[in-house]
């Protein structure tokens, strides 16, 4: 992964454990590899990824099981508003830099909709 040098580490892993979330690469249930075994996959201290799997686990997209490891959460809804969440934000960044292009509403629709029809 190549990391950009503005933000912290530990959210760019975070961001891109939801990506793969998004994507179906995780499901509900599944065993999240050990701390180790992420720290070298991403090529970044344990005590990163411990940090990204702590937060993201507050946030409730893992659970821990004590002698087991971490799993993805079982809840449907929170991925699903995980997705819808990050849709309404990749599309209100682009209207916004559509905006600044002075582009009305009205041809902002009427490109979105050109392109969904292709």
């Amino acid at each position: 992964m190549n990391f950009d040098a503005n933000t912290p580490i530990y959210l760019q892993i975070m961001d891109d454990f939801k990506i793969q979330l998004m994507k179906g690469i995780w499901k509900g249930g599944d065993k999240v590899p050990s701390v180790r075994e992420l720290a070298v996959s991403y090529g970044v201290n344990p005590n990163t990824i411990q940090r990204s799997l702590s937060d993201l686990e507050r946030e409730g997209y893992l659970y821990s099981e004590r002698t087991s490891g971490r799993f993805i959460t079982k809840e449907e809804g929170r991925l699903i508003k995980l997705k819808k969440d990050y849709a309404n934000t990749l599309v209100d960044t682009c209207m916004q830099k559509l905006r600044e292009l002075n582009l009305s509403d009205e041809e902002i629709l009427e490109s979105v909709k050109v392109r969904l029809e292709r």
